[in-house]
């Protein structure tokens, strides 16, 4: 019955059944194109998904918010899958896929003695700390970028409500964490050394982990992750690098490996099972074996499908340098983006590892250019969002078409803009970004 209803009928179906419509603030329609967002999917293959009312999209939006690397229902890892589910995905005994991934993350990170699985990543970012806290025996975190929904991360808002705002995601209400974590979970800026050594200076003895990712919307500065490591080696906290959206895409495991700065736990999600529910906790010996000192334990993180999906997936960009790939399209994308700006004299602002690009609107009011340019893809039949997730699954044909698509778009904003009105453009309300309470 729900194939035959629209994806807006089931949306607003959703808010009243659903706290907050859905499991993930990602896929909320108010982010990408309120009051036209498709929603909901019934089919997706390749780069390609069709909604419930049988439209077709190509996905120039998040690609499984990233996590589809290889393209949807890839039919080697779902080969992998299917026979992982026809062997028996759940035993009393154990999978031996979880040895096998094991070892083929360690072969891949040589700095690593040992992992421990998930089956998500805010999950596998709470075991890391968790495995951190036990090493070192401190309480106390400082972090840079968003690391999950758990307790120990927003905490950060208990001092101070806005902690979170220059992490990714503004407006996070700390309700439901206990009081009591208070002061524990100290944030600093992306390339901020000085930040960092402040936070050393006041609580450095107290300090379990250093959590950060190795890179964001743009390469590190030169030094800075050097320096990160050496504050960690020097008071003794754990150094925890968080590459669950960016593992995978510009090297085969870690983007660390391409600075050459390694910490003593990686923490790896979203590209590691192609779509799969798998994520990976590796690190060195002496701090790994500190999780036989806590209790850390899961009956679904034992299951086969998401090891098998892991080991498909891995064996994929290995034989196919999948991240390269990735690189290339991110490029061609980029370059289309300026390209087409260029010709229509808009001012626009492109961020982020090519694989993972960011475009913004130089405005006063950015969002009601982003939602004319989602509004007008949407016809043209993209999925769009901010940013593009590239995947192994487009083609040099697919990224002209969309460039070609793109440029016509903004031709009607630049049309929109010289009228003084864009807001007469748009068919529905206007992106909101962040977290708001849904009505």
């Amino acid at each position: 019955m729900n194939a035959r209803r629209s994806g807006l009928d089931l949306w607003n179906r959703a808010k009243e059944v659903i706290p907050g419509g859905n499991q993930l603030l990602s896929k909320r329609a108010e982010r990408f194109l309120p009051g036209q967002w498709p929603s909901y999917y019934q089919k997706a293959e390749g780069c390609y998904v069709w909604d419930t009312s049988g439209r077709m999209f190509v996905d120039f939006a998040q690609m499984g918010v990233g996590s589809c690397v290889l393209g949807y229902a890839d039919p080697d890892v779902n080969r992998a899958v299917i026979a992982a589910v026809r062997s028996g995905s759940m035993t009393t005994l154990n999978c031996p896929e979880e040895i096998e991934l094991a070892e083929k993350l360690i072969a891949l990170h040589p700095w690593a003695d040992m992992a421990r699985f998930a089956r998500s990543g805010g999950e596998a970012c709470a075991i890391a700390i968790r495995i951190a806290r036990a090493a070192t025996g401190r309480d106390k975190v400082a972090f840079s970028g968003y690391h999950g929904w758990h307790d120990w991360y927003l905490a950060s808002n208990l001092a101070d409500v806005s902690n979170l705002d220059g992490q990714l995601l503004p407006g996070l209400d700390p309700k439901g964490v206990p009081r009591g974590l208070i002061g524990t979970a100290l944030p600093f800026s992306y390339g901020r050394i000085d930040e960092l050594e402040k936070i050393v200076a006041d609580e450095g003895n107290s300090l379990a982990a250093i959590i950060m990712e190795p890179v964001r919307s743009k390469a590190p500065p030169a030094g800075f992750l050097e320096a990160v490591r050496q504050i960690a080696n020097k008071i003794g906290a754990v150094l925890i690098f968080d590459e669950i959206t960016s593992g995978f895409r510009v090297a085969v495991g870690g983007a660390h490996l391409t600075y050459g700065v390694f910490p003593d736990i990686c923490v790896l999600g979203k590209a590691l099972g192609n779509g799969f529910p798998i994520s990976a906790v590796i690190g060195v010996r002496s701090v790994m074996d500190a999780a036989q000192e806590s209790f850390i334990s899961s009956t679904f993180w034992t299951e086969r499908v998401g090891s098998a999906a892991a080991l498909a997936t891995i064996a994929k960009f290995e034989r196919d340098s999948v991240h390269e790939k990735l690189i290339r399209f991110g490029g061609r994308i980029n370059r289309g983006w300026a390209a087409a700006a260029n010709e229509h004299d808009l001012e626009i602002e492109i961020s982020g590892i090519e694989p993972l690009t960011h475009i913004s609107f130089k405005h006063d009011k950015p969002m009601l250019l982003q939602t004319l340019y989602a509004q007008e893809m949407l016809e043209a039949g993209y999925l769009l969002g901010a940013s593009v997730y590239s995947t192994a699954a487009y083609t040099d044909e697919i990224i002209d078409k969309f460039i070609e698509h793109s440029t016509v778009a903004f031709a009607e904003i630049a049309r929109g803009l010289a009228s003084g009105n864009i807001e007469s453009r748009l068919r529905g309300d206007v992106i909101q970004m962040g977290f708001r309470r849904l009505t």
